[in-house]
């Protein structure tokens, strides 16, 4: 067993979408028609560039320059009941992510946390579907409700305020540059979680490049990595 004395970090804070559950392709597919449907016939490869990792009423300046229409709320709202439909008709976990949050939640006595940029009521929605809601209960964050939302650092350090410990103390797991740089622009030790051959996944150089400390392909060896790993940052 090991021991919290001989863990590296005092907490870990996971991203969601694309790091414990596999949203993104279904996210994007509902995202990719309504732009279509505002006749913007962007590719899935570019929806996914553009799109993912960010919050897409931070994109709103995007939409309007591609279509001429200007993103209402009741647009967004329109969006996100779609989104949420799909996700519920089809969500899994990432491959491993369940039994690597579940471990990793053991060894660190429940000092974890979910700090997504997506919404609260989606976020919950996903973890409980695929089986990680009481893992996360009480613990889960959302840049939606932070003054800035990734790459800013406010719901990485929201996150690690309500654990009470140092976020240069912390290891936070991303799948994107946009998150990598949240977690670092918090003094956390970034992991990037990095399948191969994944379309909504970015390439290990892309998420060391935006400042990730370690990159993976597997979930299942990150709990014995974390274990590993000394911190970064203020691990004195």
């Amino acid at each position: 067993m090991v021991e919290t004395a001989a863990l590296p970090f005092d907490a870990v804070l996971f991203d969601c979408d694309g790091v414990l559950v596999d949203s993104e392709r279904i996210t994007n597919t509902v995202l990719r028609t309504m732009l279509h449907e505002l006749g913007w016939q962007v590719s899935e490869a570019d929806c996914f560039r553009l799109f993912v990792g960010r919050a897409l009423r931070d994109e709103a300046a995007l939409i309007s320059a591609h279509t001429g229409f200007t993103v209402t709320d009741e647009w967004l709202d329109d969006f996100r009941k779609r989104r949420n439909d799909a996700l519920m008709l089809d969500l899994l976990p990432i491959p491993g992510a369940v039994a690597a949050a579940r471990e990793v939640d053991r060894r660190y006595h429940g000092k974890v946390a979910c700090a997504s940029g997506a919404d609260r009521h989606k976020v919950e929605l996903q973890l409980a579907k695929v089986g990680l809601g009481a893992v996360f209960a009480g613990k889960i964050f959302s840049g939606m409700e932070t003054p800035r939302s990734k790459p800013a650092p406010d719901v990485y350090l929201a996150a690690a305020a309500a654990l009470g410990v140092d976020p240069a103390r912390t290891a936070v797991v991303e799948d994107t540059p946009t998150g990598v740089r949240a977690g670092v622009a918090a003094g956390a030790t970034v992991f990037g979680y990095c399948p191969p051959e994944s379309p909504s996944h970015n390439a290990p150089q892309v998420l060391l490049e935006a400042g990730a400390t370690h990159t993976f392909t597997e979930m299942a060896v990150l709990p014995a990595l974390l274990s590993a790993v000394p911190a970064a940052r203020g691990a004195q």
